[in-house]
């Protein structure tokens, strides 16, 4: 049954990623900063969710999954590679969202190709380095012979448990790394939308007002669910939750997530679900 349950979700997450970034490659209305970003956090959901699902299915049909340390630091490292990458990624769409409402003269100076490409880039550098980060405390372990992880795939805290090595600082620096990039990344976030705020509550008008906060919802969920379960996760001392509730709340990051996103950007997207009708008009005529 779990098997049948996540190989849907996964698909579900491949179709409907990819049926963001081919709509926004596609249709030249939006050829916008907001879904240049949008269209890469589209593909960074599906690398976190495929360096993580298809060897979790193959654990759920009941052969197990035997990895090597090297491939079980692997998959970790593409693992927190996307996810720090849509951290960065979640910030620079909340800027474009402050520079939008609150600077719209400024949208096109301020928003140019090269600062918007400069911000992407900065995403999957970012993401990198903290990777490394994460794998460098990694490969400084030692771990006494075959050993079975606790856990759907080689997290943090269920490989750390293995090892035969003093965890005391290896322990810390991740979560340091990891805490720095939230606390930045979410400072972003907080600055634009507090000016953003502001800034709709000086709007006279109505229409106006529902328009910014239209805008705005969608990317705030997004943002409160993601930074929810990694601050619980990668941030939070381990003895204060268990290895279950860790496995619950990974599900929720790694696969239900990049699955969510999707859904969220577009069901209330009104340039989206007009790009999708024009598509499908052009598709079946």
């Amino acid at each position: 049954i779990l098997f049948m349950i996540f190989l849907g979700i996964y698909a579900v997450t491949l179709v409907g990623n990819i049926s963001i970034i081919t709509l926004i490659r596609s249709c030249p209305q939006l050829h916008t900063p907001m879904y240049l970003f949008l269209s890469h956090l589209a593909f960074v959901d599906i690398g976190f969710s495929t360096s993580i699902t298809p060897i979790m299915l193959t654990g759920f049909l009941g052969y197990g999954t035997v990895l090597s340390v090297a491939a079980c630091e692997t998959q970790f490292s593409i693992a927190v590679t996307f996810g720090t990458a849509e951290c960065f990624l979640l910030a620079a769409m909340a800027y474009d969202r402050y520079v939008a409402i609150c600077s719209p003269l400024l949208y096109s100076t301020h928003m140019s190709p090269r600062i918007c490409f400069l911000l992407v880039g900065v995403s999957y550098v970012g993401g990198c380095v903290n990777s490394w980060t994460f794998t460098g405390c990694l490969l400084s372990l030692s771990f006494c012979g075959p050993n079975q992880i606790d856990h759907f795939f080689c997290d943090f805290p269920a490989v750390l448990k293995l090892s035969c090595s003093d965890i005391s600082i290896i322990g810390i620096i991740p979560s340091i790394s990891a805490g720095s990039i939230i606390v930045l990344t979410v400072f972003v976030i907080a600055v634009s939308y507090t000016y953003i705020l502001i800034t709709i509550l000086k709007m006279h008008s109505t229409e106006g007002r529902h328009k910014a906060f239209s805008t705005c919802t969608s990317h705030l969920t997004a943002v409160t669910l993601y930074y929810g379960t990694i601050t619980f996760i990668y941030v939070m001392p381990k003895s204060s939750y268990s290895t279950e509730q860790n496995k619950i709340v990974s599900v929720f990051y790694t696969v239900v997530i990049p699955m969510l996103n999707p859904l969220i950007y577009s069901l209330r997207n009104r340039d989206v679900k007009e790009a999708l009708r024009k598509a499908t008009i052009r598709i079946y005529p």
